[in-house]
């Protein structure tokens, strides 16, 4: 992405469609650039995820039609969301080594549950690892930004199924909304199952829509713990679901 100064390269006085103003929903992008930051690498910079949800918001504008019954907040928060995660997809910003470090921890923590029976530890999975804490700490961060696990597509809102991703206003088929609704069922389940902070995390995050900093004072930790524990919440999960994908 250009190096633009986030909302700085917009007229924030224009009127980008349907009679709507960026000034007036600019708030908006930003503080969904902010929430997002969680699942981003370190490289990235909050006014590049800014930018690109500018792009959301203008084509929101463009498309929005009341007459479907969302919000116009609700329907630009889906697009301007969107949005970004694309644009970070275009990007490729996660290595292969990202990946192939994500799959290790997975592994070591689903080779420590299995001898143990309960939750792994940070320092269990990173002595399966041979590593370090320190090292199985920054494998983590690392692999935060490689989304590897989004619960919040899982759970986006029903307003996702109309045309509000690019769908070209098709509705999902019954049997893809049966496999969604049994995949939610089955991250909901698994949810409750984590560590007590780990699902806290993911409910200040998602349900709450905190941001690191806010979830860290919450929990009296930095916010590079946070991320670290969200990671660790991510794949956990996915070894949890494995048999899920597996079946269907």
């Amino acid at each position: 992405m250009a190096a633009v100064t986030g909302l700085a390269m917009y007229d924030k006085t224009q009127q980008i469609g349907n009679g709507i103003r960026i000034e007036d929903h600019a708030s908006l992008v930003k503080r969904i650039a902010y929430h997002m930051m969680l699942r981003m690498p370190a490289s990235v910079q909050v006014d590049d995820l800014i930018q690109a949800g500018m792009i959301g918001l203008l084509e929101a504008a463009q498309k929005y039609d009341a007459s479907r019954g969302a919000s116009f907040e609700t329907y630009a928060g889906i697009r301007i969301r969107g949005a970004i995660v694309d644009e970070m997809r275009r990007g490729d910003w996660a290595p292969r080594s990202v990946h192939r470090n994500a799959r290790r921890v997975a592994d070591a923590m689903s080779a420590v549950e299995g001898r143990t029976g309960r939750d792994a530890q940070d320092a269990e999975i990173a002595a399966e690892l041979g590593v370090e804490l320190d090292e199985y700490f920054a494998m983590l961060r690392d692999a935060s930004a490689s989304r590897l696990f989004s619960y919040e597509e899982t759970f986006g809102d029903d307003e996702q199924r109309m045309e509000v991703a690019g769908s070209g206003g098709e509705y999902a088929s019954p049997l893809e909304n049966i496999q969604r609704d049994s995949l939610k069922q089955s991250v909901a389940q698994a949810i409750t199952q984590l560590p007590e902070r780990e699902q806290m995390v993911l409910a200040l995050y998602y349900d709450e829509e905190l941001n690191l900093k806010e979830i860290g004072q919450i929990l009296g930790v930095s916010e590079s713990r946070v991320s670290q524990i969200h990671s660790q919440a991510a794949l956990r999960l996915r070894n949890r679901l494995s048999d899920w994908q597996n079946n269907n």
